[in-house]
């Protein structure tokens, strides 16, 4: 399948390429990272307890073009720390610090090609706690690019100057926590609401489902 648009201008050079607004990327990106600080502090100064934890599993990306360019999902992982602070009896606020592999399969002049984007993400989830371990959750989520490389034929190019550093998405999905034992599984959707080309006439945006297990430490004490 061809693809035309941002994705075979992301592993072609740099032609078309438009100018960086870098003042407004910046004022977006500081304004967003103290909305989340100022949601996880407030979290915290009125939390009934917190708990730390990790979690790892899998990821099913691809990306989403405004011009109906098709591309097949690639399978990542991620793997990061998250914080579970109580509310209250039934509600909840979940930051995490999660390192995820992204990006989309395509072919581009008939060569199949490999977009890899790398994100250190920072997503903020508001949860609805049932009492018998399982919970409801969304939030917004914010990620930073830390790599993009197109691969051919085992051949990997750097692209990640036609990439915008900043992502903002928006999380949906459930999870389950062994009450006495911390341990529990995760299972999310992810929708992109920022174009993520830095550059062209097409926007494109992340889609990706996450699916891992994670463990909360001292969560039954």
């Amino acid at each position: 399948m061809r693809i035309r648009g941002p994705l075979t201008l992301a592993i072609r050079s740099n032609i078309g390429i438009a100018k960086k607004n870098i003042t407004n990327q910046n004022s977006m990106k500081h304004y967003l990272i103290a909305v989340i600080a100022a949601m996880t502090i407030t979290g915290s100064a009125f939390a009934q307890h917190n708990n730390f934890g990790i979690k790892g599993g899998l990821n099913a990306y691809s990306i989403y073009n405004d011009n109906n360019a098709s591309a097949d999902t690639k399978i990542g992982f991620h793997l990061g720390l998250i914080s579970h602070i109580h509310l209250g009896n039934q509600f909840a606020l979940q930051p995490e610090l999660i390192f995820s592999t992204q990006g989309a399969q395509f072919t581009d002049d008939g060569t199949p090609t490999k977009l890899n984007l790398n994100y250190v993400n920072v997503p903020i989830l508001f949860q609805y706690m049932f009492d018998n371990g399982f919970r409801l959750m969304a939030g917004p989520q914010l990620g930073f690019l830390a790599s993009a490389k197109s691969e051919v034929n085992n051949v990997n190019t750097d692209v990640k100057d036609n990439f915008k550093k900043v992502e903002l998405a928006f999380g949906i999905g459930m999870s389950y926590v062994h009450p006495s034992t911390g341990f529990g599984v995760d299972g999310r959707y992810n929708f992109g609401l920022n174009n993520i080309n830095d550059g062209g006439s097409v926007n494109s945006y992340n889609r990706g489902l996450q699916v891992g297990v994670f463990y909360l430490f001292r969560h039954g004490s």
